[in-house]
């Protein structure tokens, strides 16, 4: 699957999801730092350090 790019209102990229070959999605800044992961199999979202921060995919609630 192809990346998926984020923009703001103005058009402007502030990250993008990255989706892995064993389908976890990583959520990177503008700056390509990692800042959480998604794991459709457990539905749980986790932070940049591992931690879990609720159940279905929150990860643009990190950026």
């Amino acid at each position: 699957m192809a990346d998926q790019i984020l923009k703001n209102s103005k058009g402007i990229p502030i990250g993008k999801i990255v989706t892995s070959s064993n389908g976890i999605l990583t959520i990177k800044d503008e700056k390509g730092i990692p800042k959480g992961t998604y794991d459709p199999k457990s539905n749980k979202t986790k932070n940049h350090k591992g931690i879990p921060i609720g159940t279905g995919n929150l990860l643009v609630t990190l950026l």
